[in-house]
């Protein structure tokens, strides 16, 4: 029953409120059309209005009591629950803004390291990119470069075709060659045997000669035997293969000109060939050409940038050699004035120089460094390099294919310079400091540091004369003795400056020119049979007459 009357009384109070809402709305309304006209009656009507509710509320309240009071209960023991629950979930709440807290630094740190990781990936992405560049680089490289292996392939295979063909070809070559190696051995036997004969026909014409001049002396006629000595010595040479005209060379006794050639000595003189001009060398690096009837200076020749140590003049009288310290070879245009060749190879001093009397520009060399060098003066080129055991410190000439040397050990030897062999050798000195050949190529005079001087027959390399005096004394390795023209006299200077000049024909009489005040390093004869000049170690050139 009590239900009943609540219901009922909620329902009425429900009416009321809706009622009074309904008023106060149409109120409100009235009050808006009526606003400005009728202020003061809404203003009236609503204070009224307020204290009926007012009332009402009153009353409602007083009826309604016992229920909101039953009703207020079940709140109160529910309040209790939810204020655990929301300390339960204010403390979810502060736990979750601690994880909040953790997860957001995490995610810091994630984004940091998401940041480092792209720029690494991209940097990954620059050097795969830059890799595949390489590679693609790299592929085209590998496919030119095995296009060249094979291009060079075709080639190592040319090549070895080539060189199985030339190897055929040596082959033939050298069983040609050991054939003409026989043949020419035979040939060699068979020139011997001619020479022994010619040896054994000269032999009996010296014979003859020496006979007639003992006649002669006992006879004691001076003309007739000097008559007798020219036909019998033109009788002597016209009897031997490659006959040259020789003019008489008078032997020289008084110093007519001296000319103050170079400074710091003169180590060389010359003439030229067939010619009155004297050239000169010395340690001032230069070539000059005389005029020895009056000593005066033709021209000098630049360009050397050693000491000059030997000199030598073409057949043709074109060129001019000089062997320098500066381990090379200098050859001047002799009409020109002109520097022509710098000859380069020597790796030490080049110590002596000749030319060919047959081929107009082939010379040979000597140096410290154990080579003999054969060169071509009309290129610049040399022709062939002969290794020697023991260093040379002369050379010369013999004929168009043979040079003869003389060495440091003592040893005079002949070389074949087609072949580059040594084809004969004796022993001449202790050590030979020089050699010369006679002007009629069937002698060598060897100098040597016994202060001796050997006179070899080049035909049997037999000493045929030997020749010394008390006074004279070998200047080193740099002293070049000399013939003269006719083959009758030998000079050669010494350490005290005097200059020795034996007869060859006279049983080695001696005569001694004196003048030089310092060793005389070098003397060559005209070919025209005068005069004779020498050249000493103060630079001076002394003209004998």
């Amino acid at each position: 029953m009590n239900e009943g009357v609540d219901e009922s009384a909620r329902n009425n109070s429900n009416w009321r409120k809706r009622k009074a809402k309904f008023e106060v709305s149409l109120h409100a309304s009235n009050q808006t059309k009526m606003i400005w006209e009728e202020t003061e009656k809404g203003k009236v009507a609503i204070k009224r209005a307020l204290k009926a509710l007012r009332k009402r509320h009153l009353v409602e309240e007083g009826a309604h009591a016992p229920a909101i009071d039953a009703l207020s209960k079940p709140y109160a023991t529910q309040s209790l629950e939810w204020k655990e629950k929301a300390e339960k979930l204010e403390m979810e709440l502060q736990q979750c803004y601690k994880a909040q807290s953790r997860l957001s630094e995490q995610l810091v740190v994630v984004v940091d390291e998401s940041r480092s990781s792209k720029t690494l990936v991209q940097e990954k992405e620059a050097l795969i990119t830059e890799l595949q560049n390489n590679f693609y680089q790299a592929s085209e490289e590998n496919t030119q470069l095995k296009e060249e292996l094979e291009e060079k392939t075709r080639a190592v295979d040319l090549l070895i075709a080539e060189n199985q063909s030339l190897k055929s070809q040596l082959e033939d070559a050298l069983a040609k060659l050991r054939a003409a190696e026989t043949e020419n051995k035979t040939l060699i036997d068979r020139w011997m045997l001619e020479k022994m004969k010619d040896a054994e026909k000269l032999n009996e014409a010296n014979a003859m000669y020496e006979e007639m001049l003992l006649k002669l002396r006992a006879a004691g006629i001076g003309g007739i035997q000097q008559t007798a000595q020219k036909q019998a010595d033109g009788i002597i040479r016209r009897t031997e293969s490659g006959y040259l005209h020789f003019n008489d060379s008078p032997l020289s006794s008084l110093c007519k000109v001296t000319i103050q050639a170079h400074q710091g000595g003169c180590g060389s003189v010359a003439f030229q060939h067939n010619s009155d001009r004297l050239i000169s060398g010395g340690q001032d690096r230069t070539v000059k050409i005389w005029d020895p009837h009056t000593g005066a200076l033709i021209s000098s020749l630049q360009g050397s940038v050693g000491s000059v140590l030997d000199l030598a003049v073409s057949n043709e009288n074109r060129l001019a050699v000089a062997a320098c310290s500066s381990n090379n070879l200098c050859v001047w245009d002799i009409n020109g004035g002109r520097l022509k060749h710098t000859l380069t190879g020597n790796i030490d001093k080049v110590c002596s120089v000749d030319t060919s009397r047959v081929e107009a520009f082939t010379a040979a060399s000597a140096s410290l460094d154990h080579t003999i060098k054969i060169w071509d003066l009309n290129s610049g080129f040399c022709i062939n390099t002969i290794m020697s055991e023991s260093n040379c410190n002369s050379l010369a000439f013999v004929d168009r294919d043979t040079v003869c040397s003389g060495h440091v050990n003592g040893n005079l030897r002949l070389w074949d310079i087609r072949k580059g062999k040594c084809t004969s050798q004796v022993a001449a000195h202790t050590q030979v400091t020089s050699v010369c050949v006679a002007r009629s190529g069937n002698f060598i005079l060897t100098s040597g540091k016994d202060n001796v001087h050997n006179l070899f027959d080049i035909r049997t390399l037999e000493v045929c004369g030997t020749f010394r005096a008390g006074g004279n004394q070998v200047v080193t390795r740099w002293g070049r003795p000399c013939f003269s023209p006719d083959g009758n006299f030998i000079a050669a200077g010494s350490s005290d400056g005097n200059i020795h000049v034996w007869s060859r024909v006279r049983d080695g009489a001696v005569t001694v020119l004196e003048g030089h005040s310092s060793a005389v390093l070098s003397c060559a004869w005209s070919e025209r049979g005068t005069p004779l000049a020498s050249a000493d170690r103060n630079g001076n050139v002394y003209i004998w007459t």
